[in-house]
């Protein structure tokens, strides 16, 4: 339940991630890393606050990074395990990220063969795995399916090339989004139906993320059960997971302020926030994010369309409705909007992005960061 006291926040708009619910997911992934032996990662591309990393690294194993600056960021601010992965490493950056990687994952035996002793050379420590497609998912959006038709994220089973797998310490798959331990269940079945023959003699499988884990309605015990089971079958073999969402699901909202009322058919409230800028994942699912105290258009007395502050005509975040009549300055309460959201921001139409905060433990709002003009005028030019 979140208690932040929203009369010391100095301006809007603000992620603001509670401690106290952050732990709380935490103390979920390190209960599964217990019972099950597994090990969790922290996914970078869902959550990558890294003023929240030293309570994240009480808890987690690494972090996962997808390319040369989300590894570098592990390194620099977690400093423990840190994987990377990328569809296609880039000549120029494949140095420097085995130097700082314990484990490179790389997309395509293709890839695989143009690196494998450039990376050892590097790093003669370092682990090497492939991610492969088990060509099977049950994702409920197409644009967050890995295993789509015509993905190019994973090795299928058609273009598998056994000649590298001694060379292999693991493999890697990642087909889930936001989905329950049942869905993890049918892509571990199909995965081991057609990848299962080279497991024996790695030394980790990665079931990647989408693992939905803090979910209220998630099936924690399952989830223990199936990691037990599958190592079971593999020589106890570890297993890695990488929630990203997971980690920030239910830690915060996004605060803006109402700066302008407008009709135009309806109440149109012009918020200092933007769905295209700061909120991209509820136009891209799409969803409709929750707003605090509001019900749905008509439930309510009092209805108005939130508009975002930029030029674009669909920067809107939906219909709410308020028991009261709303007045310039209020402010708006977007709740959960820790995850997926300032790791995709942007600063289209030059709008200000919004500042990264903290409420401790202690009940103390602590901004972490501001943003000004110098963030929009140096990424231009």
């Amino acid at each position: 339940m979140s208690t932040i006291d929203f009369s010391q926040l100095p301006h809007t708009p603000c992620y603001i991630c509670e401690e106290e619910l952050l732990e709380k997911n935490l103390l979920v992934m390190d209960r599964v890393q217990r019972e099950s032996g597994a090990k969790i990662i922290l996914a970078l591309k869902g959550f990558a606050m890294w003023s929240t990393f030293p309570m994240v690294s009480k808890y987690l194993c690494g972090c996962t990074a997808s390319g040369l600056h989300e590894a570098k960021l592990a390194r620099e601010k977690m400093n423990k395990e840190v994987h990377t992965y990328s569809p296609a490493f880039k000549d120029e950056d494949i140095d420097e990220i085995a130097c700082i990687s314990d484990d490179i994952v790389f997309n395509s035996p293709a890839q695989f063969h143009r690196y494998y002793e450039r990376v050892k050379t590097v790093n003669p420590n370092i682990s090497v795995s492939l991610r492969v497609n088990p060509e099977y998912s049950s994702s409920p959006v197409d644009l967050y399916n890995p295993c789509g038709l015509y993905s190019r994220l994973g090795t299928t089973l058609a273009n598998f090339d056994e000649s590298i797998v001694a060379q292999l310490d693991g493999l890697n798959f990642h087909a889930l989004c936001e989905q329950n331990v049942d869905a993890l269940e049918g892509v571990l079945e199909a995965f081991e139906a057609k990848f299962g023959s080279y497991i024996d003699g790695l030394k980790y499988v990665n079931f990647g993320g989408g693992h939905h884990i803090t979910r209220v309605d998630y099936d924690v015990d399952r989830l223990i059960e199936v990691i037990r089971a599958f190592k079971a079958r593999h020589n106890d073999i570890t297993v890695y997971l990488e929630p990203g969402e997971a980690i920030g699901w239910q830690t915060g909202p996004l605060v803006a302020s109402v700066l302008d009322i407008v009709h135009n058919g309806m109440d149109i409230a012009i918020l200092d926030t933007s769905a295209e800028a700061h909120m991209p994942d509820t136009l891209a699912m799409p969803y409709r994010a929750m707003v605090r105290g509001s019900g749905e258009a008509g439930e309510k007395a009092y209805t108005y369309r939130f508009g975002g502050n930029t030029c674009l005509a669909g920067d809107i975040m939906g219909d709410y409705s308020f028991d009261e009549l709303l007045q310039v300055g209020d402010k708006i309460i977007f709740e959960d909007q820790i995850h997926y959201t300032f790791v995709k921001n942007t600063t289209f139409n030059g709008i200000k992005l919004p500042s990264l905060a903290i409420w401790t433990k202690e009940g103390e709002l602590k901004i972490v960061h501001e943003f000004g003009y110098e963030d929009y005028r140096n990424r231009l030019s």
